[in-house]
């Protein structure tokens, strides 16, 4: 046993014992050191690389002596008119609010569609007025081509005409004739025999006189 010097042993018999001080525990505390765990089973599980589990299996705590247990429950204050009203006026505004976002996005919903429908109308207009563009301009066209396609019949039609009509045909005609002033006319009007041609026409009815 360690020797203890004089003086310590005179301080200590001068100086008072410590008191254990007393700690207030609020009511409805569970003292844990109170409680005595009697039995406790410990199960291993398959171990793995990642590390080792267990499952603790314990039975309820008993407590030793005559401590009284009372858990302290706050009262159950009743509201009063105002709160309750507060209350009610929150949740009407509350469902106003609900009320009026559900309104707005049925709203914008039909300006939505409104939206699509028309552009769908204005595209079905510009189509059908494109295609009735293209098919009054087809229109113009074939009735140009069919104008200068009658044209050019007229034009040929002409052509073989005059062509049919050759000097002999003429000359014919010019002899059959009774007098020399409808010689004359048809010479005229024919343009295949000239002007200067005239006077051998007056001769030939002279001659035929």
């Amino acid at each position: 046993m360690r020797e203890l010097p004089l003086v310590s042993l005179f301080c200590s018999c001068l100086l008072p014992e410590p008191k254990e001080k007393s700690i207030k525990k609020p009511q409805g505390v569970v003292d844990l050191n109170l409680c005595i765990i009697k039995d406790m089973e410990v199960i291993e599980l398959n171990k793995r690389t990642s590390g080792q589990a267990f499952e603790v299996f314990l039975r309820p705590p008993s407590f030793e002596g005559n401590h009284e247990f009372h858990p302290t429950i706050p009262p159950r204050r009743d509201p009063s008119l105002e709160e309750i009203k507060k209350k009610l006026d929150a949740a009407e505004e509350r469902r106003k609010c609900q009320e009026a976002e559900r309104l707005k996005q049925l709203a914008e919903k039909r300006e939505h569609e409104r939206e699509v429908a028309q552009k769908a109308i204005e595209e079905h207009n510009n189509f059908i007025k494109m295609a009735k563009e293209k098919l009054e301009q087809r229109m113009e066209a074939n009735k140009g081509n069919r104008e200068a396609h009658i044209a050019a019949m007229l034009e040929r039609l002409q052509e073989k005409v005059r062509r049919s009509i050759t000097r002999p045909e003429l000359l014919k005609r010019m002899a059959r004739s009774a007098t020399s002033v409808e010689m004359c006319f048809l010479l005229l009007r024919s343009n295949v025999v000239r002007v200067h041609l005239l006077p051998l026409c007056f001769r030939t009815s002279t001659l035929r006189r």
